[in-house]
């Protein structure tokens, strides 16, 4: 599957959106804009590493926690953060946001 740098997400139940599937990036990614569609509400965010193994329970790690005020973007640019290949760990990187909330998401690889 090839990788979909732009994303427009809206929020409105518990399930994750996929950013980036497992084995789509074999490199780094320079960095993440979460992007607030709302001039005035609060969004809630939380990024996250998850694999999808054949059986047992998925391994996430959760990688930020965050609120994102109206108007604003978060620009997550810390390589720390942002450097993992997914081409061999299996992981894929997924968003969940809070219900009735709406972001786009631009990554830059």
């Amino acid at each position: 599957m090839a990788l979909t740098r732009y994303h427009n997400i809206e929020g409105g139940s518990a399930t994750s959106t996929e950013l980036i599937a497992p084995g789509d990036i074999s490199g780094t990614i320079k960095s993440i804009v979460v992007s607030n569609v709302s001039a005035t509400v609060s969004a809630g965010i939380k990024l996250k590493l998850e694999d999808t193994p054949d059986s047992g329970t998925p391994r996430v790690f959760s990688i930020l926690n965050s609120s994102i005020p109206g108007g604003a973007a978060l620009i997550i640019d810390d390589p720390g953060i942002l450097s993992f290949d997914n081409s061999k760990n299996g992981f894929g990187l997924y968003i969940n946001i809070g219900s009735g909330d709406s972001v786009n998401v631009f990554i830059n690889i």
